[in-house]
């Protein structure tokens, strides 16, 4: 069904992937489209298909490649040009480099991951955003990912850009909130698409992991967060255990876990695999976690001046302390919500 006609979407990395499945989802719903990517012959085979299936009326190709600094800019002129209104941004382009950071991967390929995943994005969102304001209108989809909330090594540039998309994406939310205009960030686990071979990491743990994920099932998330105007959504059950566990164990462990996922295949422990995350042992971490936060967040301030004192902490660590107590309650509780109903939803699908 048609809900959106004469309303435009432009989408980076349309090519394959996810941003095939995103584009697919704004044609189904009347959306006209701006598909940009490195390959022109691919975009041009899905116009052609958006078209029969589902009668788009306005297509425009861009074959771009977004780690050429000036691609952002000549994109935007190229849609202004035609007098095309984008109603929705989609930051989907993004690619990843795998190996030890200090010894093992490339710089120039590192510095495109921060020129296409980063400054590309940053700068697509600057002249789209400024013409939303001025409209009071429009809507920003930002691929994210579970490494946004969670260090990545063998993958360190990757995941730190993912991670500054995430805080971007929250302070740029708060800023046009008194507006028409949402800021949503997609949050994926590993996903069945071309990722880990472009980046150089077939047959590590994750790369296996990926197979379990569908790109559709993480875009129909992404796009119903996005029709929505929410802030952010975890895509996939056990990626919301992953991010609820995240917000309660120590940085270190959370590090060592996604270390582990990341190792070849041959190399991991028999106890280093997924299914750590949806462990008894993961919900009681989860609760303990809830627990010793709720009872610090509810203590006065001399049992919490005598905690720390006990401990040794110093006055700095003390207000500390309470900021992560805080926040961890806080993320714990939407991400423990979401995975709810999500199983609800699932449970209901089964019974119906």
């Amino acid at each position: 069904m048609k809900t959106e006609a004469g309303k435009t979407a432009l989408i980076t990395g349309a090519s394959s992937g996810i941003g095939r499945e995103l584009a697919t989802l704004f044609a189904k719903d009347g959306y006209n489209l701006v598909l940009v990517a490195r390959s022109g012959d691919q975009l041009n085979d899905l116009a052609d298909k958006f078209k029969q299936q589902f009668g788009t009326s306005e297509i425009t190709v861009i074959e771009k490649d977004l780690s050429d600094p000036d691609a952002p800019q000549q994109v935007y002129d190229e849609v202004t040009g035609k007098n095309i209104t984008v109603n929705a941004l989609v930051n989907n382009a993004g690619f990843g480099e795998y190996g030890k950071f200090a010894t093992e991967t490339d710089l120039q390929k590192e510095l495109n991951v921060i020129q296409v995943n980063l400054t590309a994005l940053v700068h697509l969102t600057k002249l789209f955003s400024k013409d939303m304001v001025a409209r009071n209108e429009g809507k920003i989809l930002m691929l994210g990912s579970i490494a946004s909330i969670m260090p990545n090594p063998m993958m360190a540039v990757y995941g730190a850009t993912k991670a500054f998309i995430y805080s971007f994406s929250e302070a740029l939310r708060n800023e046009v909130k008194d507006t028409d205009i949402t800021v949503t960030v997609l949050m994926p686990p590993a996903t069945d698409t071309d990722f880990f071979n472009k980046a150089g990491a077939m047959n590590t743990v994750a790369q296996q992991e990926a197979y379990k994920t569908d790109p559709a099932d993480v875009a129909k998330a992404g796009y119903d967060a996005l029709m929505k105007g929410k802030d952010k959504v975890v895509a996939g059950f056990q990626t919301k255990i992953q991010a609820a566990v995240s917000h309660v164990l120590p940085d270190s462990v959370v590090t060592s876990k996604v270390r582990s996922m990341m190792k070849p295949q041959g190399e991991a422990h028999e106890n280093d695999n997924s299914s750590l995350w949806l462990t008894i042992g993961a919900a009681a971490f989860i609760a303990a976690g809830l627990f010793v936060a709720l009872t610090y967040k509810n203590a006065d301030p001399l049992d919490k001046a005598r905690y720390v004192y006990k401990k040794g902490k110093t006055k700095y660590k003390v207000g500390k302390a309470k900021w992560k107590a805080e926040r961890a309650v806080d993320a714990v509780t939407d991400d423990v919500a979401d995975a709810y109903q999500h199983a609800k939803a699932k449970a209901e699908e089964v019974l119906a």
